[in-house]
């Protein structure tokens, strides 16, 4: 098992990350009350809620659950509600632990409830996807989306603890094991030549499932995230800077509605818009746009999305969270592993790179 720290003061917490991780012994120390709601959906619930529970309950804890159909289109303020709904129903009080059990979205609604429920209970996120893993589990955003927008709504709440369990990606359909990917290639593009290098040398064996392959990049993806969380907590400045491909790609998300493309893929193609915008302004070179489709499609993800009427895509991309008075900011490349957030770009050229990328009618 290895470590790391997310480093925010008196709000430190650990992420653990290795295999067949024991719950009740690592959870122990950071459920500070008696009473704990699991949250989860469906798909996860029958692989892992009961050896969570029954190691929560073996702690001396009360445990209630609350089971959530599965999908980015339930990520909306009535299953939100749904979570409500079951602390009320068992009683909890403003000692409660809510323990996020799934993916990307059981993080952000788990996350959020908490937030919110009596103004704020404790957290935890035991994240069972490569995507949740290495990204929505580690920073404490979490939120829900809006048909106007996708995470338009939501609060920061940092976890206790992340367990981070590759034993689970033993589950994972091959789809979602490659949107993962994608999140983790960002890491590489944004900020980090060297893994870059790792990534296009070991892609085969992380998309064959090789645990170890797989440990090193959660590591490394999380020590990156880790880093600019604890310099830039609520994203004044470099934080942004892991949106990379996702103003594209939420535009993607929302267009086609939420779950038809999963969040990985829609950031692979956003990926490669930023790629293909950064190539156009002469910040990076034809070959590194290249490279950046390659290791994508290694991953098996897709470069092109279905054909989007360009005036509702802007449309979906001027609601994107990183508009600041009235100016959209996009993170581009300088070259490979060196990302900016820069509102200096041609309009032109952005509508360029987004139709060079798409399928054709």
């Amino acid at each position: 098992m290895q470590t790391l720290h997310v480093e925010l003061g008196d709000r430190r917490y650990p992420i653990f990350i290795g295999s067949d991780l024991d719950p009740q012994s690592l959870l122990e120390p950071y459920i500070r009350g008696k009473q704990v709601m699991v949250v989860t959906n469906t798909t996860v619930a029958p692989l892992y809620l009961e050896h969570y529970v029954t190691a929560i309950e073996h702690l001396g804890k009360t445990v209630a659950t609350c089971i959530l159909p599965d999908g980015e289109q339930y990520k909306n303020i009535e299953h939100l509600n749904l979570i409500f709904d079951a602390l009320l129903q068992a009683g909890f009080n403003r000692d409660a632990t809510v323990l996020a059990l799934g993916g990307g979205v059981i993080g952000d609604m788990a996350g959020f409830a908490s937030a919110c429920f009596q103004r704020g209970v404790y957290f935890i996120q035991v994240p069972t996807t490569l995507l949740s893993q290495v990204d929505s589990s580690v920073g404490g955003k979490t939120g829900i989306n809006h048909p106007l927008g996708k995470n338009m709504i939501g609060a920061f709440q940092q976890p206790q603890v992340v367990l981070a369990d590759m034993s689970q990606l033993s589950t994972l359909p091959d789809r979602e094991l490659s949107a993962g990917l994608a999140e983790v290639i960002k890491y590489a593009l944004l900020g980090d030549q060297d893994f870059l290098v790792w990534l296009e040398q070991n892609m085969e064996g992380l998309v064959a499932r090789d645990s170890g392959l797989l440990a090193e990049a959660v590591y490394r993806s999380c020590a990156h995230k880790a880093r600019i969380v604890a310099n830039d907590e609520k994203e004044q400045g470099e934080r942004a800077l892991l949106n990379l491909g996702h103003t594209f790609g939420h535009a993607i998300e929302s267009y086609l509605g939420y779950g038809v493309w999963l969040h990985g893929e829609a950031v692979a193609t956003g990926m490669v818009m930023a790629a293909d915008l950064s190539q156009r302004m002469g910040w990076i070179s034809l070959e590194d746009l290249e490279r950046t489709k390659k290791i994508i499609q290694r991953a098996h993800l897709p470069v092109k999305c279905p054909a989007i009427p360009l005036q509702e895509f802007l449309a979906y991309m001027a609601h994107d969270k990183k508009v600041l008075n009235g100016q959209l900011r996009l993170v581009l490349m300088k070259s490979l592993g060196q990302a900016v957030i820069s509102k200096e770009f041609d309009v032109e050229l952005m509508k360029q790179a987004i139709l060079a990328n798409q399928e054709k009618a």
